[in-house]
């Protein structure tokens, strides 16, 4: 009898333990699956970025076996500052972040989202308030001017294009004040609201605004437009690995197909993601030549 309860109770430990084990096991797995971690350019609040790429993370983690993390970065050059620091393997780069990060970090465009529309470019504008009685360059002297970020497109690379066109050679002095208000969002409403006169933003989020606030359609006017550029799109460094990056770039480029890709597509917006290379970004390195900005020694931080 004593025999056989050492033997029933010796069956129930291997038992328990290997119950235990299994999970424990399962746990690790997850643990040691590789990471991707993605930057995102704070083109709007914080929260609404997140909740636009969040769909977009969570279907390539399961679509490419691996962990997708996104970190929103405080302004757009800090995507240049932080990538290495802060242990970014791509981002979704504005057209002029991209190629000042091409240029410093050499990283590699993989794709871009096209829009319902059709469209995979954006382009900048410079816009007052109707009621400012500013219609021309010359009616802008002394007054207010709004940029985005040093590290922008169309808040930025533009209104210096637009100067130099109309001869305009020192900025600082022809306005009476210039600042830089860290999202396209925030440059708009600071227009709206009276805060300053002048300001440059992308066209994408000046219509999405717009759809939303009737005041912004009523009550601004745009002055000049840019030829267009790549919307934001994927780049990654130039050493990851490149399993994981054919990977990334298949599960973008065929999302359409797929039922649950089609629905984090909508989410986010677009019809389809379409391949990108360094040559689509052409007009930003014209306009750069154009203004005659070195990308490997530009300074991008806002003063």
């Amino acid at each position: 009898m004593s025999r056989l309860l050492i033997s029933i109770c010796l069956c129930l430990t291997i038992l328990l333990g290997c119950g235990e084990t299994e999970p424990e096991r399962v746990v690790e797995t997850e643990r040691e699956r590789p990471s991707l971690v993605i930057g995102l350019i704070p083109e709007r609040n914080v929260f609404r970025q997140l909740d636009r790429y969040e769909p977009l993370a969570d279907y390539l983690s399961k679509k490419i076996g691996v962990n997708v993390e996104l970190k929103v970065l405080t302004r757009y050059g800090n995507i240049i500052d932080n990538f290495t620091s802060a242990g970014l393997d791509g981002a979704f780069f504005g057209s002029f972040t991209y190629t000042l990060a091409h240029a410093k970090l050499g990283v590699e465009g993989i794709a871009r989202p096209e829009s319902i529309d059709g469209i995979s470019t954006y382009y900048g504008l410079i816009f007052v308030r109707k009621d400012s009685g500013i219609k021309s360059v010359g009616e802008m002297k002394g007054k207010r001017f709004v940029f985005v970020d040093r590290a922008t497109t169309a808040g930025y690379l533009l209104p210096l294009a637009f100067f130099k066109a109309h001869r305009i050679e020192n900025y600082k002095t022809f306005f009476k004040e210039t600042y830089f208000s860290g999202t396209h969002e925030d440059a708009i409403y600071d227009v709206l609201n009276k805060k300053t006169e002048i300001g440059a933003a992308k066209n994408t989020v000046f219509t999405r605004l717009a759809a939303a606030d009737s005041r912004i359609k009523d009550e601004l006017a745009i002055l000049a437009r840019s030829p267009g550029v790549p919307e934001n799109g994927l780049a990654v460094r130039k050493d990851l690995d490149h399993t994981i990056k054919i990977k990334l770039q298949e599960a973008l480029l065929n999302m359409q197909d797929d039922i649950h890709g089609v629905e984090v597509l909508r989410k986010l917006g677009a019809k389809r993601f379409i391949e990108t290379t360094d040559a689509d970004y052409a007009n930003v390195y014209r306009y750069v030549k154009q203004i005659g900005l070195d990308l490997t020694t530009y300074q991008y931080q806002n003063e």
